[in-house]
């Protein structure tokens, strides 16, 4: 399957800071992929490099086969972006606004209104096609938001936090249709709500520091087999006392007689191991890895640390 974006090797520097380091990664048509990060991790230079609005220091970067950096032009013909403050003019109507967008793209007059009748069908607009876009809600403005950006049926479309602001009713539609647009194009979600991205994408990669740290599909998560389990004694038995033992690779006491254990051992050997040291054990269940967990594990020690030396230093 051909990549509609490819991305190689791609950094950015703010002077001698580095925003995001030597990154890269593919997206083909029919991928929703999840782009997750802290604050600070990179993800929005990413973005705006994805979009052509800030060139990278070093690396590549190819839409729909079209080098950005030599065609930026026809590059960004073929994407679709939703900043996560839509670029809306506000005096506008709805219609009238679409087909200002219409004649950016370079859409002919012949074909301006059933391309922009199109995108407010697919967005569900119809009842508001009229009305001032200041008057409409936080929802039915990033639903315009979103038919700018699929207006001219673009394979690549990126969503910059998509949802936020939206009642929760309002995320379920925008959720829908993200989910329908990414039957037939080739979409980049980048967004806080780890939930959303289990729920709407096929692939996640998180970012941390300006590193791409960590790359999977959603169905190798899902059904990825857990080290984790959670145990309860009924004897008294010390966190550092479980932790002596080879069988454990770590141990977190989440009460006094409740633990967290991390092992190599298959379930049922643990069970067994842990029987034949008499502590007691009167309940044993694997832990579900989740997207959360492994976004936790991956980038919250070093916000911990960042915030620690931020105290040190102040």
């Amino acid at each position: 399957m051909s990549s509609l974006i490819s991305v190689n090797n791609l950094t950015r520097h703010y002077g001698d800071f580095c925003a995001v380091n030597n990154i890269s990664f593919e997206l083909a048509a029919g991928d929703i992929l999840g782009f997750l990060g802290p604050n600070g991790a990179g993800k929005t230079s990413t973005m705006q490099m994805l979009s052509g609005n800030l060139a990278p220091t070093f690396g590549e970067i190819s839409i729909n086969g079209i080098d950005l950096l030599d065609k930026p032009k026809a590059a960004k013909a073929s994407l679709g972006y939703l900043p996560e403050n839509p670029p809306l003019y506000k005096e506008m109507t709805v219609t009238e606004y679409l087909q200002f967008c219409g004649r950016l793209h370079l859409i002919t007059k012949t074909q301006l209104t059933s391309v922009c009748d199109s995108a407010i069908e697919r967005c569900g607009l119809g009842d508001v096609r009229h009305r001032l876009i200041n008057n409409l809600s936080k929802g039915f403005q990033q639903r315009v938001g979103i038919a700018q950006a699929i207006l001219h049926s673009p394979p690549v479309i990126i969503l910059d936090e998509p949802t936020v602001g939206l009642d929760p009713i309002q995320i379920l539609e925008i959720r829908q249709l993200i989910k329908t647009l990414g039957e037939t194009h080739g979409i980049i979600l980048c967004t806080h709500i780890l939930p959303e991205v289990q729920a709407l994408c096929s692939r996640v990669q998180i970012i941390n520091h300006g590193n791409l740290v960590y790359s999977s599909s959603i169905d190798e998560l899902l059904h990825k087999q857990t080290t984790q389990y959670e145990m309860s004694l009924t004897d008294t038995v010390t966190q550092d006392e479980i932790a002596s033992h080879d069988a454990f690779i770590s141990v977190e006491q989440i009460d006094n007689n409740n633990f967290i254990i991390d092992s190599d051992l298959n379930a049922e050997q643990l069970i067994e191991y842990i029987v034949k040291l008499k502590w007691g054990l009167s309940r044993f269940t694997a832990r579900q890895t989740s997207l959360e967990q492994i976004f936790i594990d991956l980038t919250v020690g070093d916000i911990d640390m960042r915030e620690k030396n931020m105290v040190e230093t102040s």
